[in-house]
């Protein structure tokens, strides 16, 4: 009898273990939709190489006066294929579908927020004195 309850609460303690594990590194806890001009995009990592890119955001306005907002959306990216599609719209105003996570692994990046998809990309004119 005693091997049994041990065996059962092993099985909760494991069952709760995973539990919390997904919780905090696999559960999306939001997603959404960012657009912008891509600042930068790389592939670096010590062990695990992961895409890493910079958004700049138009237009973010404060809602008290003197305060200074963040407008740039730093991301990862998992994808092979958007990675690449990412790469070849460089310098273009881009919308990016993204996944946010409670925390990072470090296969995954070192942001939060996992772009997945490319919405659109449409290249920017250039601008003549």
């Amino acid at each position: 009898m005693k091997t049994r309850t041990r065996i059962i609460l092993l099985l909760v303690v494991l069952l709760l273990l995973g539990g919390f594990f997904y919780y905090r590194f696999y559960f999306v806890f939001g997603e959404g939709a960012k657009a912008g001009t891509m600042n930068y995009f790389v592939k670096k990592g010590y062990l695990f190489k992961t895409y890493e890119g910079r958004l700049i955001q138009n237009g973010i306005r404060t809602q008290t006066q003197g305060t200074i907002a963040s407008n740039e959306f730093m991301f990862s990216v998992t994808d092979e294929k958007v990675a690449q599609q990412l790469n070849n719209n460089a310098g273009s105003y881009l919308e990016l579908h993204y996944k946010e996570y409670l925390h990072t692994l470090p296969w995954r990046g070192v942001s939060v927020f996992v772009v997945d998809s490319i919405i659109s990309a449409k290249p920017l004119s250039p601008v003549t004195p």
